[in-house]
């Protein structure tokens, strides 16, 4: 089917089309869950829920294009709704600036003998604050302005968190290097 008649028939609540879209986006969309939330089941199950809500409003949907980005955004909103309830959201409003400039936070490491499961790991390792942002910039390309609005914060408090997720996160690749 092609893709324009797959998400029509979804729209008409066909079962077989939604089971087809299922299958075409569910881990795309675990793996985006699964690094905001860390736990499998935890992630699987807000896949799920993502779906169950994403077929509810398909018709809200309005360029069928955008079927992917729709879907990731659900889950991740699904996701971030998931830490709210579980009370592992605890963001502090932090009101001053970085004093350090980011272009000095944004140099690369020099070795590259780093594997994506150290880095993945690093990432994990994070306290939810930073990870969580690291996550929803660097990986899910979200601005810093969506971040903010996602999580309810504001937007410096979002970007010093992120720089100091990600001034951690060298901090922990550098040592795995050294080690």
């Amino acid at each position: 089917m092609e893709r324009p008649e797959l998400i029509k028939a979804c729209k008409n609540n066909n079962l077989k089309a939604q089971m087809q879209v299922y299958q075409m986006y569910k881990d795309m969309l675990y793996n985006v869950s699964l690094r905001i939330i860390i736990n499998q089941q935890d992630a699987q199950d807000m896949v799920h829920d993502a779906f169950i809500k994403a077929f509810q409003n398909i018709t809200k949907l309005e360029n069928d294009l955008n079927l992917g980005p729709w879907l990731k955004r659900i889950v991740v909103n699904c996701s971030l709704d998931f830490l709210r309830k579980k009370k592992k959201l605890s963001w502090l409003q932090e009101s001053y600036e970085l004093q350090q400039d980011e272009e000095v936070l944004t140099e690369e490491l020099d070795n590259t003998s780093l594997k994506f499961e150290d880095v993945k790991k690093a990432i994990d390792a994070l306290k939810d604050k930073y990870r969580i942002i690291i996550v929803l910039y660097l990986i899910e390309d979200y601005s810093h302005k969506e971040i903010a609005q996602q999580l309810g914060l504001k937007e410096s408090t979002v970007r010093n968190q992120y720089v100091r997720g990600k001034r951690l996160l060298k901090q922990q690749l550098q040592n795995k290097i050294t080690v």
